[in-house]
């Protein structure tokens, strides 16, 4: 049978167009028709009314390609509830699907967290988990940031096809340096399969990561943190990114990661076509103050999460803030950030013939926003996931 969700006061960002109190039909989980003509509804049965007291604004759900954690768990964890915890929390700022982010520790410890990962895909409810972005251990010692540098090791094909058959080929996104032993035959090999090769935590020269650009990296992890940074003698390999329009770059816009006026010239330089709004949160994000572990190091949280030396330490970043602070800092527009939270990230997750956008014969996963960019509801296949 099908669901129709009329929404009043409201105004659909669709994938092409702005429209004002539709009526989404739903059938098994997709949208099937968005009803624009009024007079039509008096046809629909089965309606679902959503009405407003001020203006709000439904959107694509969100789709977060690099998330370590939320609401007290983490997936390195690597148990089921740890899964779910994570998963029920994250319609809570909008975000629909996300890939789960690993990070640099022991193989046998990746492989057990993969595991659990490939388990509970299909079973737990919530955001929808679309993969794996796999952070390390293929990375920089001198770029390890809150990465655990003892753990760090050199690029291994047969590693990777270690955590991938663990993973049950979910992994999509691997972030590696590329200036690192053996990087370039990784990142072939990456390339043949269908993974996306992510430069990040990397202490690359520009020149180097150009290079590497033409081997088979199509994206950056984080654009700035855990990367050379800009030089007027050696672009690095953040100058890199910006310069090479083929390379999607993930974005942690909360103004303590990236300056905002950095996010402005980001923003002036790479166009939205090119960005992609993450969050990179850890499991204190949802909680109080407080001391956190990460990766069995002590995470100290206050208005931002921080090493016991300073060093960043992931984020406590909601998305739905991601998108606000975006349009804030760097003047980009309302589609503009939509965009960068959900039509670029599912291109990157392989999703976006079925995600990323609110069209006929794709998911119905939204997300309803006020003006001040609070999330009213969300929205997973049909299904309310959350309300405010």
């Amino acid at each position: 049978m099908d669901k129709n969700i009329l929404f009043q006061n409201a105004v659909l960002y669709a994938e092409e167009e702005k429209i004002e109190n539709p009526l989404l039909t739903v059938r098994d989980g997709r949208i099937s028709e968005i009803v624009r003509n009024r007079e039509y509804l008096s046809t629909k049965d089965n309606i679902e009314l959503l009405h407003f007291q001020k203006p709000v604004k439904v959107v694509p759900g969100f789709i977060d390609i690099h998330v370590h954690g939320a609401a007290g768990s983490d997936f390195m964890d690597g148990t089921e509830e740890a899964i779910r915890t994570i998963q029920e929390y994250l319609p809570a700022e909008g975000t629909t699907s996300f890939l789960a982010a690993t990070m640099t520790q022991r193989k046998e410890k990746v492989i057990s967290a993969l595991q659990q990962i490939n388990l509970s895909s299909e079973t737990a409810a919530g955001a929808e988990l679309l993969g794996v972005h796999l952070e390390g251990p293929f990375i920089s010692r001198k770029k390890a940031g809150a990465q655990p540098i003892q753990k760090i090791v050199v690029p291994s094909i047969e590693i990777f096809e270690e955590f991938q058959e663990a993973a049950g080929g979910k992994i999509s996104i691997v972030t590696l340096a590329p200036e690192e032993e053996k990087r370039d035959e990784l990142t072939k090999h990456l390339y043949k399969n269908g993974v996306i090769a992510s430069i990040g935590h990397s202490n690359a020269t520009g020149e180097e990561a150009l290079r590497s650009f033409g081997k088979g990296i199509s994206h950056a992890t984080h654009l700035f943190n855990g990367m050379r940074g800009i030089h007027h003698r050696d672009i690095g390999a953040a100058g890199a990114v910006l310069l090479e329009p083929s390379v999607f770059a993930e974005i942690i816009a909360d103004g303590v990661h990236i300056d905002p006026y950095m996010l402005r010239l980001i923003y002036q330089v790479k166009k939205a076509d090119e960005l992609i709004l993450i969050t990179d949160a850890i499991r204190a994000k949802g909680m109080n103050k407080g001391i956190y572990e990460l990766g069995g190091q002590d995470v100290y949280v206050e208005k931002e999460a921080r090493l016991e030396d300073g060093t960043l330490a992931g984020s406590i970043l909601p998305m739905n803030e991601a998108i606000r602070n975006m349009i804030e800092f760097s003047g980009c527009s309302i589609e503009e950030a939509i965009q960068m939270a959900s039509l670029n990230p599912a291109k990157q997750a392989g999703a976006d013939s079925y995600k990323g956008s609110i069209k006929e014969g794709k998911d119905a996963d939204f997300t309803v926003l006020n003006d001040e960019f609070e999330v009213e509801a969300t929205y997973v296949k049909g299904r309310k996931a959350f309300e405010k």
